[in-house]
């Protein structure tokens, strides 16, 4: 039995098997931005070890700094295998754990207590025709399950908060905001524009970026539209940064010579092209949070967003926030241009609620609780 503070031999043991690199969007920088922003806590009252998914060290050698690693024999890119060895694999890594951490939205079945679920959004549920016939009815079947069993459900926003108590009637005190959060190196490593320019071939004119995924959701349609239609200018370049998603043949499709489809780039890249742009576009059909709104103004670039689920809540006075019409981003750019001052120190403003270290303490928080259920 635990009393209601850990001691300081308390392990805590946080399950990532899920997190295949380059596979889980967002989440992945969430999860591993909270995990430093935990190390920088100025009490640690527990040892912290990770299950992760192979590769996920090599994809960020930071974590070995600041967790125990632990990676198993299977491949995580299989759901199948990744489920099966959370029931055997996991459960023996986990034994000696004061409390688990399960990443992924879902927890295993017969799952040790306490544990805590992070919960990234519940898009399935607001756009099921995303999702494959199988994924819909195993995540309506587990995620239920999970958040019943959790002592403790975080959530990134306030809006995923609200739909998770709303859809599984949740007790709210069981429910906890743990925000995104960015490192103030963030803006240390920027590749710089003349090389971005010249490497990606993006000319001398104006630039906007999106870096996202090609998911449906993520909505690259409606700014492939704005660029036939509305956003005419000839040396304007459309920048997409982001992997391989289920709608990636759309833009693959496209025939405008002002898009550049990057791929997925290194964060350095990532960061000079948000650095240099006229603006970072996010026309986004449905987020949990959303974290390439903070990043970009972190790094001062001008924010032009959908008005859907969380965004709203999370840029504030800080971006301009349109209903995803054509007619209402029409103009966008130019407002951009006018405001841009206002919207960049708006922008830095913003940010600073959103810092590594504030996320790293709501998490610890949320352990603290957990472990006092």
């Amino acid at each position: 039995m635990h009393s209601n503070a850990m001691s300081k031999t308390d392990e805590v043991l946080v399950n990532l098997l899920w997190c295949v690199p380059g596979k889980v969007g967002g989440s992945e920088e969430y999860l591993v931005r909270q995990l430093l922003g935990l190390a920088e806590q100025p009490e640690q009252r527990w040892t912290l070890s990770a299950a992760v998914a192979r590769g996920l060290p090599a994809a960020h050698p930071e974590l070995a700094g600041v967790a125990r690693l632990v990676e198993p024999s299977f491949d995580s890119r299989s759901r199948v295998r990744r489920i099966l060895g959370e029931a055997t694999w996991l459960k023996r890594a986990s034994a000696d754990a004061a409390l688990v951490h399960h990443g992924g939205g879902t927890a295993p079945l017969r799952a040790q207590r306490p544990y805590v679920l992070t919960v990234h959004d519940l898009q399935f549920r607001t756009y099921p025709h995303y999702f494959s016939r199988a994924k819909r009815a195993y995540l309506s079947a587990a995620i239920p399950r999970s958040v019943s069993g959790a002592a403790v459900v975080t959530v990134p926003s306030a809006y995923v908060r609200d739909s998770v108590i709303r859809a599984y009637n949740a007790e709210p005190e069981r429910v906890l905001v743990v925000p995104h959060g960015i490192e103030p190196t963030l803006v240390d490593d920027v590749t710089p524009a003349d090389e971005l320019r010249d490497r990606f071939g993006l000319g001398e004119g104006p630039i906007i970026v999106y870096p996202a995924v090609t998911h449906p959701h993520k909505n690259h349609r409606f700014l492939l539209t704005l660029l036939r239609e509305r956003w005419t200018d000839p040396d304007l370049r459309l920048v997409l940064a982001g992997g391989v998603g289920s709608a990636e043949s759309g833009v693959q499709a496209s025939s405008d010579s002002r898009v550049r489809r990057l791929g997925r780039v290194s964060a350095a890249d990532r960061n000079g092209l948000l650095a240099m742009a006229e603006a970072m576009v996010f026309p986004s059909e449905y987020e949990g949070f959303g974290a390439p709104l903070i990043e970009a103004m972190a790094l001062g670039a001008p924010v032009i967003c959908s008005n859907a689920t969380c965004m709203p809540g999370i840029v504030e006075s800080a971006a301009l926030v349109l209903p995803l019409e054509l007619d209402a981003w029409a103009g966008a750019l130019d407002e951009v241009r006018r405001r841009r001052t206002e919207l960049v120190a708006a922008g830095q403003r913003r940010v600073q609620a959103f810092t590594s270290f504030a996320s790293g303490a709501a998490l610890a928080a949320a352990y603290e609780q957990a472990m006092g259920s």
